[in-house]
């Protein structure tokens, strides 16, 4: 384990230091996953309509603190304030979604067997070990914790460093709104330390979401020590707009889709794949929005678009349109960087063998390719070795429907961006990951499926 240091948050958008965090001693993580190992016994007991008091209470002290919740998004990542309060209040509805399905979902399913009576009863694991990232701060905790807390685990976090203040913030609301103590837990590490907790006796299993390396690691720290994983990586989501498509729409959605958190998010439209009858209209419509992304500080409620959450992340992404041009790419609008601020930027004439094809763009950069139909669109979607969303418009869904098994993604989204919804699973395939989060699926991924025979 790590010797002691401190984590920094800083403001993305003027540097500001928000706060610094002490990491914990190997004796302080052994103790917190003991004490939740001890709070798991308890609670698993309680039968799932007491569980469900306290989610029902935190999803009250979300929408009352939600603007304090919301600043301290913007301050610790940069993400416009309007967002960040929608994000507040998703992971409200998230707990309201929990809260009114938990019951019926765990309960024993009945099955016809030669036995007198057989069934199977879902029952929690013990003490889940959360990896979070820092693009949907709030979110991405919840979708992991309240489905786990359900079934009847406990959880214990460790999110990225530069939204700690967000974690202690999360970690006082479970309480107050009356979890066990221990219950829902915050460890403080610095990332290169985070896979070892995986090798602690009383961790069941691991949740991860965040970039591919990382689930590499994760995957085989818990594979040495036949610990299950969920692991939610990156994406490089295909937004195709066929012929046939009612253009405005097709604009709105596909701009929709790549500037929600100023490009941060693994399910953004990342690959614009538009039919070559559409091609120029299509840009020209969606460089008139960029010109009108109003671009300030995040906690201003007239921010469209922020910095990115830290300034090498911007580094990055300008070499990859650096890069990209090189090879030949057209810049049509943007392409300039300013500390962590990254312009939004609009590519022509991507190919193939160009990063902002072939790698992640995780920030506000848009490149263009024209298609000649569905198949090639299909073929330069799945052209990909991520494979968690598609984005498809057009007039016809059910063209799209009947070939919806071509496509190798975890979700197709016909005439609407690719997002999350508590009520529809969500994970990716190839290298987006393995597992599924949210819905039905998701309070089940760290569940004992105990078969029970009666003769």
């Amino acid at each position: 384990m790590q010797s002691t240091s401190k984590l920094q948050s800083i403001n993305p958008y003027n540097q500001d230091l928000v706060g610094e965090f002490q990491t914990f001693t190997a004796v302080e993580v052994d103790q917190t996953i003991k004490s939740a190992n001890t709070a798991f016994y308890a609670w698993r007991e309680k039968p799932i309509s007491d569980r469900v008091e306290p989610l029902k209470r935190l999803a009250k002290l979300l929408r009352e603190k939600k603007e304090a919740c919301a600043e301290t998004i913007s301050m610790e990542m940069g993400k416009p304030i309007k967002e960040a309060l929608a994000e507040v209040e998703k992971c409200a509805w998230l707990c309201d979604y929990y809260a009114e399905n938990s019951e019926a979902f765990l309960s024993p399913k009945i099955i016809k067997s030669d036995a007198t009576k057989s069934f199977v009863n879902y029952e929690p694991l013990g003490v889940i070990y959360g990896i979070m990232p820092w693009n949907f701060p709030y979110w991405q905790v919840f979708r992991f914790a309240v489905p786990a807390l359900m079934a009847g685990n406990a959880a214990v976090l460790k999110h990225a460093p530069n939204v700690s203040q967000c974690a202690i913030d999360m970690e006082a609301l479970f309480a107050e709104a009356g979890f066990p103590m221990h219950l829902f837990s915050t460890i403080f590490l610095t990332n290169d330390f985070a896979s070892q907790v995986i090798k602690h006796h009383y961790v069941r299993a691991v949740s991860l979401t965040g970039s591919e390396g990382a689930g590499r690691a994760v995957a085989q720290a818990a594979g040495a020590v036949l610990k299950p994983t969920l692991l939610e990586l990156g994406g490089s989501n295909a937004v195709i707009v066929l012929k046939d498509a009612e253009l405005d729409l097709a604009v709105q959605t596909g701009f929709n889709a790549r500037f929600l958190n100023s490009g941060q998010s693994c399910i953004a439209g990342k690959r614009f794949l538009i039919a070559e009858e559409m091609y120029d209209a299509y840009i020209g419509k969606f460089r008139v929005k960029i010109e009108k992304l109003k671009r300030m500080n995040p906690l201003d409620k007239t921010c469209d678009i922020g910095p990115l959450a830290r300034v090498d992340l911007a580094e990055k992404l300008e070499q990859q349109v650096k890069d990209s041009i090189a090879l030949g790419a057209e810049l049509v609008i943007g392409g300039k960087r300013d500390g962590a601020f990254y312009e939004p930027t609009m590519l022509k004439g991507m190919t193939a063998e160009m990063p902002v094809f072939n790698q992640e763009l995780f920030g506000p950069v848009a490149p263009f390719m024209p298609i000649e139909d569905l198949d090639h669109a299909i073929e330069l979607s799945n052209q990909s070795n991520f494979g968690l969303g598609v984005s498809i418009c057009t007039r016809n869904p059910q063209k799209v429907l009947d070939k919806v098994h071509l496509f190798d993604e975890g979700a197709v989204f016909i005439n609407e961006l690719v997002k999350s919804d508590p009520r529809l699973p969500f994970g990716g395939i190839k290298n987006s990951g393995y597992g599924r989060e949210l819905a039905e699926n998701g309070i089940k991924a760290f569940v004992n499926v105990k078969t029970v025979y009666v003769k």
